[in-house]
C-alpha cells in the first residue's frame, strides 16, 4: 500500500490532493460477493497528535468477528474539519496492511462522497488503498434529507448539489438516522442494500459499531496493537 505522509500539507495541498483523488472514484453498483465485511473507526482528540485505529473483520451475512488490527500513530496535520481524512487514513492505512486477509467491502465510520469535495474518510480511503468502501456518519456534513418514515429500514435521498450523495436510513424505530454514502466501487442503492443487512440491535450498524468500541479497548490499554485473529483464541 502506499505510503501516506501527510504531516507537512498545507489545507490548500490537501485541497488540491482531495480535488485531484476525487478523479479516481468509482460510483457503480457492487459487482462482488461478499464474505468478510470490516468496519474501520478511528479515536484522538482534536488537540493531539495520537491517533488509534481499528479495522474489525466480520464474517458475512452472519457479522460474527474473525480478527482485527489496531495501531497507534503520531500524526501532525491539524484537526481541520472537512479534512479529517488526513489526520485519519495515514493510521488507518497501517491497521489495514496489518490484516493478512482484505475484506470484500470496508465501513468507515464517516462519509464517503457525502463531502463538499466528494472526499470523506470512505472515499479518500478507498482509491488510496482501491478497494471497495462505504461510509456511515452518524451526522449530515453536506446536503439536505428529508426525514424518512420513522420505520426501521426506511430511507430518503441525501441530496447535494442537485445530485443524491447518500441517504438517511432509519436502522431503529423513531430513533435518528445514520448518514450513508459510497466511497469506492459502490453506488447509493448497493450502499443502502449492505449497511441495511448490517443492522442489529443499536443505531450503528455492526461493522462500524464494533470498530469504535475495539478502538476505545484500544485507547484504554485493554488489547494490544497488531493484528488478532480471533479463530485462533481459545474458547
Amino acid at each position: 500500500m502506499p505510503l501516506l505522509d501527510y504531516d507537512n500539507l498545507k489545507v490548500t495541498a490537501a485541497t488540491e490532493i482531495q480535488n485531484n483523488l476525487r478523479e479516481n472514484i468509482i460510483v457503480k453498483p457492487r459487482e462482488f460477493p461478499i464474505n468478510i465485511i470490516a468496519g474501520a473507526d478511528i479515536s484522538f482528540n482534536k488537540f493531539s497528535t495520537t491517533v488509534y485505529a481499528g479495522v474489525i473483520l466480520l464474517q458475512f451475512p452472519e457479522l460474527v468477528p474473525v480478527g482485527y488490527s489496531v495501531i497507534k500513530k503520531e500524526v501532525l496535520f491539524p484537526y481541520v474539519p472537512g479534512y479529517l481524512a488526513f489526520r485519519e487514513v495515514p493510521a488507518l492505512m497501517e491497521a489495514w496492511d496489518n490484516l493478512p486477509q482484505k475484506p470484500d467491502l470496508l465501513v468507515v465510520d464517516g462519509h464517503g462522497i457525502a463531502h463538499p469535495r466528494r472526499m470523506g474518510i470512505a472515499a479518500h480511503f478507498g482509491v488510496v488503498a482501491g478497494t471497495p468502501t462505504v461510509g456511515c456518519a452518524k451526522k449530515v456534513l453536506c446536503g439536505q434529507f428529508e426525514e424518512p418514515a420513522s420505520i426501521k429500514g426506511s430511507h430518503s435521498p441525501l441530496i447535494f448539489k442537485n445530485e443524491v450523495v447518500g441517504a438517511a436510513l432509519r436502522t431503529k424505530n423513531a430513533v435518528k438516522p445514520v448518514f450513508v454514502s459510497p466511497g469506492h466501487l459502490m453506488d447509493v442503492p448497493s450502499t443502502i442494500d449492505i449497511i441495511s443487512q448490517c443492522i442489529g440491535r443499536y443505531r450503528l450498524p455492526e461493522p462500524t459499531r464494533m470498530a469504535h468500541n475495539l478502538v476505545n479497548q484500544f485507547r484504554l490499554g485493554e488489547i494490544s496493537e497488531g493484528y488478532t485473529d480471533l479463530r485462533q483464541l481459545p474458547m
